[in-house]
């Protein structure tokens, strides 16, 4: 019997980088949600491997070994033919791949793997807001977290994730304000602008169109990249302006990549 999956866009509310291990990885605090926009998984038994890719995002996507659900299928020890319906544009620090292949593994029940497949798989399991902590093993759930409308804005750049921590100077900053309680979403907003994204600034200083993205985003509560870029994200205060912003901005920026979402709470 088929099963048919949802793997949400990431969002990185925040990501301040802590440290690095001797072996060479990123030590990260970082504060994650999911939106209601994502690639949508079918999983099928089958005698032999296959992933079949479709959607506006399906170029250059990989169809064998190379592709993450593949390797989640192959980790569960089962074959499968995927079909993947890719609306997520790759390398733009949402976590399309890697919430790919936490959705397989959530639906083979093969959770334990998470981790071998990289760092955001484990925090991908969940489409709850989470904090995520060392090199993402360490996830916890976090309450009082308000659903948030936002528009994410990609303008077509990829963004190599190896490329942006090498321009990061500093590799030991403070962690979040661990004071994760917020009476109402005043509080937590006023909270979320006082906390970082320590790679924003070295993905923008090889990719000026991150700072075209931010700039579009003006009239947002808080503008900010996710993840390692190059899509950023607007804070808005409700559904309706949402709806504008990103229609006006898409407007501009027709070849842009522009969603009004709105993010799970908690």
């Amino acid at each position: 019997m088929a099963i048919e999956v949802f793997a949400p866009a990431k969002i990185n509310l925040t990501l301040h980088v802590t440290g690095q291990r001797a072996d060479g990885y990123h030590l990260l605090d970082s504060l994650v949600v999911f939106a209601d926009v994502g690639d949508r998984l079918t999983i099928d038994p089958a005698p032999r491997m296959r992933v079949d890719v479709s959607g506006p995002f399906s170029v250059g996507v990989p169809r064998d070994e190379r592709n993450l659900v593949w390797r989640a299928a192959e980790l569960a020890g089962v074959t499968t033919q995927i079909s993947l319906e890719k609306n997520l544009p790759h390398g733009a620090g949402i976590g399309g791949g890697s919430s790919d292949a936490a959705a397989v593994l959530r639906a083979l029940g093969a959770e334990a793997h998470a981790l071998v497949l990289g760092s955001d798989v484990p925090v991908c399991l969940l489409d709850a807001p989470q904090r995520m902590r060392g090199i993402g093993e360490n996830v916890v759930p976090v309450g009082g977290v308000p659903a948030l409308h936002l528009v994410l804005v990609n303008p077509g750049v990829h963004v190599p994730t190896p490329d942006v921590f090498k321009r990061l100077k500093k590799k030991e900053n403070p962690p979040m304000d661990a004071h994760l309680q917020w009476s109402d979403r005043a509080a937590f907003l006023a909270w979320l602008i006082e906390q970082r994204n320590d790679l924003q600034a070295p993905a923008a200083s090889g990719n000026p169109a991150i700072l075209a993205a931010l700039k579009t985003l003006k009239g947002a509560e808080l503008a900010r990249m996710s993840g390692s870029g190059s899509t950023c994200f607007g804070v808005y205060p409700d559904a309706e302006t949402v709806r504008d912003a990103a229609a006006e901005i898409a407007e501009k920026q027709p070849r842009w990549w522009v969603e009004a979402v709105t993010t799970v709470g908690a």
